[in-house]
């Protein structure tokens, strides 16, 4: 297990350095002059070329990325063109709405999907298992923006359960907050629990159809005892990956539903960044949220171990 553990850490280290020369590299080919952009399109040459130096711009593209790199490994992300901030305070103001967003609307995806992918399994060609392929198939051709807009006019417009937007802050009180990030969990949480209920079906009848759970069905296993006692831990593999995948999108992919929410996460950081030619943000805060991608794929192949003994042995 160390050994898996170890070649992963070398993966993952290989795979932030790729990571972060693309990321550099994109940014800097991004059309457009951030000290221009700040003052304007009357500046004069010399002003913008001593805004270019005061905001270090000025020197070459491999300089520039070294210490970058260099200061990001220190902890030193920047500081915001913009804001006139280091980029670690917007980055720790923001990601205490993003982070515990995207585990509130992961847990509502496998909350909801883990129960509905067994029962459909287990009603395989049923109504019941017809009328659940037909729900979550809507559910994924749905965009969660359009979800995120219906809740909005049912739940906070018309009932008035929850507010349309906005984040009092964790200060105005724990509950108060989990309320406020309500309606954007369950929009995100919709169309990733289609997705993880139909991979949980598929997976679970692939076991199904394995040798082993045709002798426990022959030892007297009803077809239930035999999905929970048997299928379903081998079912969770494909599972595990899904539910990876998901967690990565809703923290880097919260975009469009912080802006609908006003929610002042890191999406939303991340497009003023772009609007304003931020370019220190985003590439801080996009190598962040890579980073943070790569730490939960590392994490799921640990579980892949953890779940299935086979690949400690490979």
């Amino acid at each position: 297990m160390l050994r898996f553990a170890s070649i992963r850490l070398v993966s993952l280290s290989l795979s932030l350095l790729a990571a972060s020369i693309v990321i550099f590299a994109v940014v800097e080919v991004i059309p457009g002059d951030p000290a221009s952009y700040m003052l304007g399109m009357n500046a004069q040459e010399d002003t913008v070329a001593a805004l270019r130096e005061q905001l270090g711009l000025e020197g070459s593209i491999v300089t520039r990325y070294f210490t970058w790199v260099t200061g990001m490994l220190q902890g030193d992300f920047g500081t915001s063109y913009t804001y006139r901030v280091p980029v670690s305070e917007l980055i720790l103001a923001r990601i205490w709405i993003s982070l515990p967003l995207a585990v509130y609307a992961l847990a509502l995806s496998t909350i909801i999907a883990f129960p509905v992918g067994l029962i459909a399994a287990a009603q395989r060609g049923k109504a019941t298992d017809t009328g659940i392929m037909a729900a979550t198939q809507l559910g994924v051709a749905v965009p969660n923006f359009w979800f995120a807009m219906f809740l909005v006019v049912i739940f906070a417009i018309k009932l008035r359960w929850f507010s349309a937007g906005g984040f009092p802050g964790w200060d105005e009180g724990f509950w108060l907050s989990i309320k406020s990030l309500t309606l954007p969990a369950i929009a995100l949480a919709l169309p990733q629990a289609s997705i993880l209920a139909r991979i949980m079906r598929s997976s679970i009848l692939d076991t199904l159809d394995q040798d082993y759970i045709r002798t426990a069905r022959a030892k007297g296993l009803t077809r239930r005892q035999a999905i929970t006692r048997h299928a379903l831990r081998n079912a969770m593999i494909p599972v595990l990956t899904i539910i990876g995948m998901q967690f990565s999108f809703l923290l880097a992919g919260a975009i469009i539903i912080e802006n609908v929410f006003f929610l002042p996460g890191l999406g939303r950081l991340i497009f003023q960044g772009i609007t304003q030619r931020d370019l220190i943000v985003v590439e801080s805060v996009v190598m962040l949220l890579v980073f943070a991608v790569i730490t939960v794929t590392f994490l799921v192949d640990l579980a892949y171990a953890a779940v299935d003994p086979r690949l400690r042995r490979r």
